[in-house]
Order: C-alpha cells, then sequence, then structure tokens
C-alpha cells in the first residue's frame, strides 16, 4: 500500500507540470504579445517591441522547460521511478517492429504531448470561433 502522503505529493508535482506546460505554450506567448502591444507607441511599428517579444517568449519557454525537467526528476527521485511510466509512445516504436525502444517515456512527456494538445485546440477555438475574419466584407 502506498503511503497517502506520497501520493499526494505525486499528484501535487504532476498538477505542477500540467499547469506550466499550459502556461508554456498558452500563457507565455500570450502574455509577450501583451506586453510588446502595451511599448508599441503610435501606429507606426518599431522595432523594439518585436524583438522584446521574440527573445522574451524564447527565453521564458527555455527557463520553463529547465524548471520542467527538473521537476521531472524530483518527481523520480520521489517516487523511484526514474520518471519512467508504460505509455509506449508512437515515435520510440521500430519502423519494423521488432525491437523495443531504448528510451522510455517519462511523466513529463506525457503531460507536455496532453498540453500541447490543449494548447493547439484553445488556438484552433479562438481562430475559428472568437477572432473574426479580417477580410473586407461587402
Amino acid at each position: 500500500m502506498h503511503n497517502p502522503a506520497v501520493l499526494l505529493v505525486r499528484a501535487v508535482l504532476i498538477l505542477i507540470m500540467a499547469v506550466g506546460s499550459v502556461a508554456m505554450w498558452i500563457a507565455v506567448p500570450v502574455g509577450w504579445l501583451w506586453l510588446g502591444s502595451k511599448l508599441q507607441q503610435g501606429t507606426q511599428p518599431t522595432l523594439g517591441p518585436y524583438i522584446l517579444v521574440l527573445v522574451g517568449i524564447v527565453v521564458s519557454m527555455v527557463v520553463i522547460g529547465k524548471l520542467l525537467g527538473a521537476l521531472n526528476r524530483f518527481y523520480a527521485r520521489i517516487t523511484g521511478t526514474a520518471g519512467r511510466t508504460r505509455v509506449q509512445l508512437p515515435w520510440h516504436k521500430s519502423m519494423r517492429g521488432e525491437r523495443g525502444s531504448g528510451r522510455q517515456g517519462t511523466v513529463l512527456d506525457v503531460v507536455m504531448i496532453v498540453s500541447v494538445s490543449i494548447a493547439l485546440v484553445a488556438f484552433g477555438i479562438w481562430f475559428f470561433v472568437f477572432a473574426g475574419s479580417s477580410l473586407p466584407t461587402f
């Protein structure tokens, strides 16, 4: 039987990884674009806000990715599983199906796949439902 405290810590770590990965794909770009729009003066665009947004998004995603990796290693240390899950990801399978993969999937792999899927669905909903058309109407 597992200790309830350990199960709670595992669940909290997975939740933090999930929130961090969704934030990486949704909150970081939206936040930097919002900041860049607030720094833009007037109607004539300048290069400064564009560079700030580009560098800010890249640096923020690298930092969050490093933090998520550290959380995944901490999760592996707590569970004693080295972060392995029993999920066989399609890109880890041999094309011939003869050999198994040399790499086990981690909890972070699964969390990132789910978060990217959520981000793509959110973008699709925004684009097709809320963004409206930029085409002129007659």
